[in-house]
């Protein structure tokens, strides 16, 4: 599609009919502080530059930014304030004061672990600081010192050339704000306290001693103690007390040493025969009576149970093998008087051995046929 002069498109043509007029805010002051939709005023100035290595969602730069606490500066532009960076070679102090009051601060928004993509040459200004020695406070680098984040430098550098009120204004918008203030309290104080560039690294060499010699003397007192050096602790035997061994030495050795023998006499600690011959009694009775032990049949009428019959007839079996032989001769000759009775009594017999094999679930015939024989 080809445009001609007479579409209204060109330089000469008619302007669009659509477009809105530009939006004109108000000079007066007055109406400036009324309105609530107003951009908030900071009593201090801060600018950035932001090379984009952080996640957006938590990178503090950009949400100081957001707010407009800060203004972004762009990569190839100075800045006449004090700029903090880890790339300078002079540490910040009080003296540097005046110049942060009259052009600001600035940082550098970049992950310290690529520190080494910043274009350093690109960006800065005369006046380029390094922080002492302070310990961060925010999620990612938690308790490690130098590894301040953009809002915690910014707050830590005003704090040191003495406004308070600034720092606490940049920190209000997180979290750990006000974790991070009360952490380096101390030597936030003792850098605020000093005048030249000289006596803050002083302060912090001071500062940087006594932590080593706290360290020492804790790890000196702590060596006994420590869970590292003694071993594993859950295997570990727990004296007892003064006390206790004072008072009962003597009942203790002799413990010892009956337990000693015992050990020897019964490796596997088993139970003495005294303390469980009343419970075996019991179970022995127990399984006697128990239902496999006994008869439960009943007599053709269904009224008696043959128990006490069953247990007769097992007696006389058990007694016949230890017969003599002068009772042999005797059975002999009263088979002989009572051939009559003998089909009765061999009936009767077969009758006792199917009431025994009732009786009992498991019985050894082979036994019992073995006792008949003798």
């Amino acid at each position: 599609m080809v445009r001609h002069k007479k579409d209204n498109f060109g330089k000469r043509g008619k302007s669009n009919t659509y477009s809105r007029a530009r939006q004109r805010f108000s000079r007066d002051p007055a109406a400036g502080d009324n309105d609530p939709d107003a951009p908030k005023k900071f009593p201090f100035k801060a600018a950035c530059w932001d090379l984009g290595h952080c996640d957006p969602k938590r990178c503090s730069g950009k949400k100081l930014m957001y707010h407009g606490v800060m203004r972004e500066l762009q990569i190839g532009q100075k800045f006449a304030g004090v700029v903090i960076s880890p790339n300078a070679k002079c540490t910040l102090s009080p003296a540097d004061n005046e110049l942060m009051e009259q052009y600001g601060a600035a940082v550098v928004e970049c992950s310290w672990v690529r520190t080494q993509e910043v274009p350093w040459s690109k960006i800065g200004g005369k006046c380029e600081r390094l922080l002492p020695y302070l310990v961060a406070a925010n999620s990612v680098n938690y308790g490690r010192p130098w590894r301040l984040n953009c809002a915690e430098a910014l707050a830590a550098a005003y704090a040191i050339c003495g406004h308070d009120d600034w720092a606490a204004e940049v920190l209000k918008k997180f979290s750990y704000g006000k974790a991070f203030l009360e952490i380096n309290s101390q030597l936030l104080k003792r850098y605020a306290a000093c005048k030249t560039e000289e006596d803050v690294k002083n302060a912090q060499e001071l500062w940087l001693e006594k932590i080593e010699r706290e360290y020492s003397a804790n790890r000196a007192e702590g060596e006994k103690d420590d869970m590292w050096t003694v071993g594993n602790t859950n295997r570990r035997d727990v004296p007892d007390s003064e006390d206790e061994d004072g008072e009962g030495s003597g009942e203790e050795d002799g413990e010892e040493e009956e337990e000693a023998r015992n050990s020897t006499r019964n490796p596997y600690m088993l139970p003495e025969e005294s303390d469980d011959e009343e419970e075996m009694a019991e179970l022995r009775r127990r399984v006697l009576n128990s239902r496999p032990f006994t008869n439960t049949m009943t007599d053709e009428d269904g009224s008696k149970p043959r128990i006490e019959k069953t247990t007769r007839l097992v007696a006389e079996i058990d007694a016949g093998p230890t017969r003599g032989l002068d009772d042999d001769d005797d059975d002999d000759d009263n088979d002989r008087a009572n051939d009559d009775d003998k089909d009765d009594d061999d009936s009767n017999g077969d009758m006792a051995f199917d009431e025994i094999i009732n009786a009992t679930t498991v019985t050894d015939r082979t036994g019992i046929l073995a006792k008949r024989r003798r």
